[in-house]
């Protein structure tokens, strides 16, 4: 493989790794799980899924990228056999599906970024009404069309040139920001009762089964781990580059951003704010909390217009560069297929942006999307699981994830939790949302495909895209050996 298309230094590959795992979710999604899951009793089980889910598969993650240099397709027929091919694709479309209504969030936190640098943020009198006329408009569309073409340019320009030179510039001025934000929230008065209810020992809530698996969902989301994101960026790692411990520190270091994220946010909200209204402002949801309470609070706060600048910032930042991840993965699968770079980038722009209209247009399709292949990702993480079960987990930890001289030897653990821990992790977390579903959530519509949030609009557009992935597997394999 020619060097310009290689990471040049283990810092670049961490940079773009890191930047990958931080995203939006750190930023609008933690804060949010934390305060519906009792605080800091969220913490413990989030932490433990860190080491028995995430950290795992980002290890198998860079060890299969490493040791085929192919995307998703190409190294899921490589490792388990040209017969399933198609479980690789399933995990790119997932994340590329992601990636369509991902590209929208990123160009909202880009407008929001502009209204907040120019003043007319915390002037706006009823911010749920201007997020209303924002989301209606025309708006979200022309910046989605900024933000993919933005990170389709970075990606255009390649790995070392383009990846690893942003992502050193981005993610060190992103962890700059976020500190900046959580030393201000920390020093507002009354922030600590945020503090304290981020991390005061609340263990009763530690026999809720649903902190633990609303702990496990974000804990696959946040990190990237099943995305395939860790796999393509592996392909463009130096041969002699640690894997071990570059999944311990991508994973700790989505972590640690979380947590800054939450000590910035979660204070600001309990100080501004009486702890009943404090509670119902992070259970607004993603959007609410992010777009239409966190602007208020700026409001309200010395400074608010500098600091609603950096945390508009530092979520634009943070969405760009799981979003290069994205464009790179979908550009990775074109190059197997034998398109050059600038080729298979343009066939993704241009995919991106159209594919990405109706979430630009509608919230309703929005949440729709990220409803099915943000849940899609447990399952791409399970494919994972069982490829490494194929190869043989012995064999895959021996000659694939300690290849290589390391800092971090892996031992016979990793084979429990392939074998074992990882599956029913898995299996309990379907039976849950099954069940939940069919008896609680929507007993009487659960089947339906155009409910918005139902298990049957996931059921029915993974079955689409598996079945024709499945017909289709033939040809893609052969595409992909050049036949």
């Amino acid at each position: 493989m020619p060097k310009k298309d290689q990471f040049t230094s283990r810092w670049g590959l961490l940079m773009a790794a890191i930047g990958m795992a931080i995203g939006a979710g750190n930023i609008w999604r933690f804060p949010r799980l934390v305060a519906q899951n009792g605080g800091s009793a969220f913490l413990i089980p989030w932490l433990i899924f860190l080491f028995l889910w995430s950290i795992p598969l980002l290890m198998a993650e860079f060890a299969i990228g490493k040791h085929t240099r192919k995307g998703t397709i190409g190294s899921f027929a490589e490792i388990m056999g040209p017969r399933f091919a198609w479980m690789g694709g399933f995990v790119g479309f997932c994340t590329i599906g992601i990636m369509f209504y991902y590209s929208v969030v990123t160009g909202w936190s880009l407008f929001y970024f502009f209204q907040a640098l120019t003043g007319h943020l915390l002037k706006i009198h009823n911010h749920e009404i201007f997020w209303g006329q924002f989301t209606g408009s025309l708006w979200p569309l022309f910046f989605h069309f900024v933000a993919i073409s933005f990170a389709s340019y970075v990606i255009y320009r390649g790995i070392a040139g383009g990846v690893e030179r942003v992502s050193k510039l981005f993610i060190p001025s992103l962890f700059v920001l976020m500190v900046l934000a959580a030393i201000r929230a920390l020093t507002l008065p009354g922030a600590a009762s945020g503090l304290n209810y981020l991390f005061y020992p609340n263990l009763e809530k530690l026999v809720d089964y649903r902190v633990w698996l609303e702990a496990l969902s974000q804990s696959a989301w946040s990190t990237g781990a099943g995305w395939g994101l860790i796999l393509t960026y592996a392909v463009y790692m130096r041969e002699k580059e640690d894997i071990n411990l570059n999944a311990f520190l991508t994973g700790f270091g989505n972590n640690s951003a979380s947590l800054i994220a939450g000590m910035a946010i979660i204070p600001t909200v309990f100080a501004m704010l009486a702890e009943p209204q404090a509670l119902q402002a992070m259970q607004a949801g993603n959007t609410g909390l992010t777009f239409i309470w966190i602007p208020q609070l700026f409001e309200q706060m010395p400074l608010g217009h500098f600091f609603a600048t950096v945390f508009f910032l530092a979520l634009f930042i943070a969405a760009l560069s799981s979003l290069l991840a994205m464009v790179e993965l979908a550009a990775r699968i074109g190059i197997d297929f034998g398109l050059r770079r600038k080729h298979a980038v343009l066939m993704v722009w241009a995919a991106g942006f159209f594919f990405g209209v109706p979430s630009a247009l509608s919230l309703d399709f929005f949440n729709n999307q990220d409803w099915v292949w943000g849940v899609g990702l447990l399952l791409s993480g399970f494919f994972f699981t069982i490829a490494v079960n194929r190869f043989g987990v012995d064999r895959f930890r021996v000659q694939l994830v300690n290849a290589n001289p390391t800092d971090i030897h892996v031992g016979r653990w990793y084979n429990v939790l392939f074998k074992v821990i990882l599956p029913a992790e898995f299996l309990v977390m379907l039976a849950w949302w099954f069940f939940q579903s069919i008896t609680v959530y929507e007993p009487r519509s659960w089947w339906n495909p155009l409910k918005t949030y139902s298990l049957g609009t996931c059921l029915f557009q993974w079955g689409i895209v598996i079945l024709v992935l499945i017909l289709l597997n033939g040809k893609i394999v052969a595409r992909i050996r050049g036949e």
